[in-house]
C-alpha cells in the first residue's frame, strides 16, 4: 500500500483496520 491509498481507505472499517495495523508496525497515521 502506498502513502496515497491509506489516505484514500482512511473511511470506515478499512480506515480502523489499517490504523490499528498501522499502529502494530510502528507507523505514525495522519488522521
Amino acid at each position: 500500500m502506498t502513502i496515497s491509498k491509506l489516505l484514500v481507505a482512511n473511511r470506515g472499517e478499512i480506515a480502523a483496520r489499517v490504523l490499528r495495523t498501522a499502529r502494530v508496525k510502528g507507523i505514525k497515521t495522519a488522521v
